[in-house]
């Protein structure tokens, strides 16, 4: 079994808003992520709306933000990616019932529509990338309320739930939940994820 430390401290890192580990964790986990995209990503009329990437930088971004604030605290590699699939699981299904709700005329997309995912980008990531990491992640912060920001803080330096609650008051389960709600509401309002 390998060792769960180097997670924990890539998690860490993460919490931390370090740039280097969220590449690192992409280089870790996105291949295995995009596969696993692409495997469900089989009809063409979903694909020239949106491609494997796409759904994966959206994976990212909102486990990213989520884990700067001290909600995942898995430490094996594959209950991670687990959680990865799920969550890119979630987000095809909510676009594809998306287009279906809007009723888009398919008829009108160019037939090259994939073109985009035939383009590859370079292993070291932007700048800009870098800056918006940085940048989502002050705005996480900045979404949540006072109390909600000391909860994930308390959590970003590794607190476990009871320790939070300890700190904070109530119930570790109603500290978690407040948090949970309060990124929900933060990430739907940054268009990172869709209302439930």
């Amino acid at each position: 079994m390998p060792d769960p430390l180097p997670l924990v401290e890539l998690l860490a890192r993460l919490r931390e808003g370090d740039a280097n580990a969220a590449d690192e964790f992409f280089r870790k986990y996105g291949t295995a992520l995009r596969v696993a995209v692409r495997a469900r990503l089989t009809d063409p009329i979903l694909r020239r709306h949106f491609d494997s990437e796409d759904v994966c930088q959206s994976v990212m971004a909102s486990f990213f933000a989520r884990a700067a604030c001290g909600q995942f605290t898995r430490v094996d590699s594959a209950g991670v990616l687990r959680l990865l699939m799920r969550m890119a699981v979630r987000k095809v299904g909510r676009r594809a019932r998306n287009l279906r709700r809007l009723r888009r005329d398919c008829r009108r997309d160019l037939s090259d529509g994939d073109a985009a995912v035939r383009r590859t980008a370079g292993p070291d990531p932007p700048p800009d990338r870098i800056i918006a990491g940085r940048e989502l992640l002050a705005a996480v912060r900045a979404g949540l309320g006072p109390t909600e920001r000391q909860l994930a803080e308390l959590r970003a330096t590794g607190l476990t739930w009871v320790e939070v609650a300890g700190r904070a008051g109530g119930s570790p389960e109603a500290r978690r939940k407040q948090l949970r709600r309060a990124l929900d509401e933060v990430l739907v309002s940054l268009g990172l994820e869709e209302a439930p």
